[in-house]
């Protein structure tokens, strides 16, 4: 199946292309707790420059959760090591983000780069990383999708484990072509990555019913701090502080769990709210309708798309809840 390149991703792609060299030292890195999205693009990118004599390493602020390990040729992740990565690089490829803000400890390494910092994003975002050629499209499902339409406007043949990274991503950006992002021409990219050999029951078993017993205990409490607001259309859990730890879960565990208010009749606004290391507090925004949670994190300095954004806020959880549930409340009175 062929499915037709956008002239501006094309343009992007040729312009990222130009600086990938073969001899040239790659570093392929993506926003903090990764999802599948950014480590099945930075994975597929791997494969399609590794076979084009281009030495690319996987670089990431944290490790790659353990459920999309399984993406991971040998050798190809240096996460344990990011930051001698980034500083050895001559190229950096940042996926699925725009700001530097969300490289965690490698944002430093990333500004002082010595060589220019590629860009491939699909999220609402003005960006703030260093100069460098870009292919971002906010109208993609998810960045799997831009480097599909990377390889194909180069011309360069997708493998069957690229096209099983790039599916992850499409799966989970999507949630499993379930999202307001399902649009016609995802469904085409993952009708083509099928095609070239991708077993969807294997990738369904590995992403969704591989579970550890922590991430279901740690779902079943943070449920149960669930408060509805019906008159407004308003849902929000709460992670308790400690629950990570005392279930032997990381942040990827959470994954979904924001989904589950968002699915209760009526309500249009569902949030989540977590600690974070540095002392901030994490609130993820997903909406339904003519919601739009992009706008609603911007008020935060964050960001992301209409149905599902984020952002990392200053303060305690009671005062960080309180500031964001009355914006909250602001938003969908006028909604």
């Amino acid at each position: 199946m062929t499915v037709p390149i956008p002239p501006d991703r094309a343009r992007g792609a040729q312009d990222i292309a130009s600086i990938l060299a073969p001899g040239r030292r790659v570093a392929l890195t993506t926003h903090v707790n990764a999802d599948g999205d950014g480590v099945g693009s930075e994975v597929a990118l791997w494969h399609l420059l590794t076979a084009r004599g281009v030495a690319a390493r996987i670089a990431n602020p944290t490790p790659v959760p353990a459920r999309f390990q399984f993406l991971l040729p040998p050798g190809a992740d240096h996460s344990d090591h990011a930051a001698k990565e980034i500083a050895a690089a001559d190229v950096i490829v940042v996926i699925d983000i725009s700001d530097l803000s969300r490289l965690g400890d490698l944002a430093g390494g990333v500004r002082k780069a010595r060589g220019p910092t590629a860009c491939i994003d699909h999220h609402v975002s003005p960006g703030s990383l260093p100069a460098g050629p870009r292919l971002v499209a906010p109208d993609a499902s998810a960045s799997a999708e831009l480097v599909f339409d990377f390889a194909t406007a180069l011309g360069w043949e997708l493998g069957p484990d690229a096209a099983r990274a790039l599916y992850v991503g499409i799966l989970t950006d999507t949630g499993a072509f379930r999202f307001a992002n399902t649009t016609p021409r995802v469904l085409q990219v993952a009708s083509a990555l099928l095609s070239r050999g991708v077993d969807p029951e294997s990738i369904y078993e590995a992403v969704y019913a591989s579970a550890p017993e922590g991430r279901v205990r740690l779902t079943a409490e943070v449920l149960q701090t669930l408060v509805v607001e019906p008159e407004a259309g308003l849902a929000w859990v709460t992670v308790p502080p400690d629950a990570l730890a005392r279930h032997g879960a990381t942040p990827d565990d959470l994954d979904g769990i924001v989904e589950f208010p968002r699915s209760i009749a009526g309500v249009r606004l569902a949030l989540l709210f977590r600690h974070l290391a540095n002392g901030r507090i994490k609130v993820s925004f997903r909406s339904l309708g003519s919601v739009d949670a992009a706008e609603l994190a911007h008020e935060f300095a964050g960001g992301g798309h209409v149905k599902a954004a984020g952002a990392s806020v200053d303060g305690s959880m009671a005062e960080v809840q309180r500031s964001v549930l009355e914006a909250a409340r602001r938003h969908l009175r006028v909604r």
